[in-house]
């Protein structure tokens, strides 16, 4: 059954591992025959969630940026998958932001069930993930019937580009999107 991919691209610089990263599985989800749409949050204008929580009433954030044309993505996605580079054993600051910007769809309907991560550091340790997970988690812990169904960790890639030449990070990518 075709699906609706949303794969979200929160690394701001050029050639980004974790972007080179999910356009493989991009790629995959795409020869498996889902509906795949590539988003990136370079050049987006997303600003800080305020708090005031109108997005509970109105079912959209008060704040007129790019926030809320990619949150109305998410909540029409069957499967989202979030790429991001790890900064101090954490998410993007731009990929919390936006997560944190998502709150409207906690008042919504949303179709999303499956969620996806790809994480890229320099650092080669495996329990760098896990900080990512432990905050992806927590927000899909907020929605019904949302669950973790998978994760790419791109450890070791230390310069922009780095994952080009990383054969075998390539392939659990493309794998990841061909078995959406």
């Amino acid at each position: 059954m075709s699906k609706k991919v949303l794969i979200i691209s929160t690394s701001l610089r050029a050639d980004a591992n974790s972007e080179i990263l999910a356009h493989e599985t991009e790629r995959g989800a795409k020869e498996s025959g889902h509906n795949v749409e590539f988003l990136s949050l370079k050049d987006k204008d997303i600003k800080f969630c305020k708090g005031c929580l109108a997005c509970q009433k109105l079912g959209h954030c008060v704040i007129e940026d790019d926030a809320n044309m990619i949150t109305e993505k998410m909540k029409n996605a069957d499967v989202i998958v979030w790429a991001t580079p790890v900064y101090y054993y954490e998410m993007s600051g731009q990929m919390k932001t936006l997560i944190d910007r998502a709150n409207s769809l906690f008042a919504t309907g949303h179709k999303f069930s499956e969620i996806y991560v790809i994480t890229t550091s320099a650092n080669t340790s495996d329990n760098v993930v896990q900080t990512v997970l432990n905050g992806v988690n927590g927000w899909i812990a907020c929605f019904n019937n949302v669950k973790l169904c998978g994760y790419v960790n791109g450890a070791g890639l230390e310069a922009p580009n780095d994952a080009k030449s990383n054969k075998t990070l390539l392939e659990k990518a493309y794998t990841m999107g061909k078995n959406m």
